[in-house]
């Protein structure tokens, strides 16, 4: 994953992506995937732009770029379709606060895929015991949904709550997960 480094004058290449989710927003700079998320191209340009990128269209979008956006497609309809296990397409959490990006990087470290852990499971391993409301809103901000599963976090009674792309979108990914996870 590329370090964050500066911004201005920077663009990322936006573009659609249908799945049985619903559509999710992706963004790519020439280097990696800074944005995989649900909901629209503007709030996503806004996103963008707040963090010092420029919103391109695909028509805008050099070789580099579209590479990124291809490799990223790829990898989630694999993912979607239940052949894919993780992701590596290259990513850059610069999107993200320095714990929003701390919590969202352990994820796929921390709950293996076809788990769960809950979001105070998750704040013990962070080191911050005290923290899972934090945690929550942490991975409410995560820039990669999806490709950083922050879907595995669950309510400390087991019960799903909150999700960016909403809890039927959660549920089927956990489902997913569950039919192709090997037996724990």
């Amino acid at each position: 994953m590329p370090t964050p480094g500066p911004l201005s004058g920077a663009s990322a290449t936006v573009a659609i992506h249908p799945t049985p989710l619903g559509p999710l927003v992706l963004a790519a700079t020439d280097d990696a995937l800074v944005l995989c998320c649900y909901g629209t191209a503007e709030e996503a340009a806004e996103r963008l732009g707040r963090a010092g990128l420029r919103p391109a269209g695909p028509g805008e979008a050099g070789a580099p770029g579209l590479k990124v956006l291809d490799e990223a497609r790829e990898q989630i309809d694999a993912y979607l379709a239940g052949t894919r296990r993780d992701f590596t397409v290259a990513t850059d959490l610069r999107l993200a606060t320095p714990f929003s990006r701390r919590t969202n990087l352990m994820l796929a470290e921390f709950v293996p895929y076809g788990r769960t852990a809950t979001y105070a499971e998750l704040a013990r391993a962070l080191d911050r015991p005290g923290a899972a409301r934090a945690v929550g809103t942490a991975l409410g901000a995560n820039p990669l949904c999806v490709v950083l599963p922050c879907h595995r976090i669950i309510g400390s009674t087991g019960s799903l709550s909150g999700y960016a792309g909403g809890l039927e979108a959660k549920r089927h990914l956990l489902a997913l997960e569950a039919a192709a996870a090997p037996a724990a």
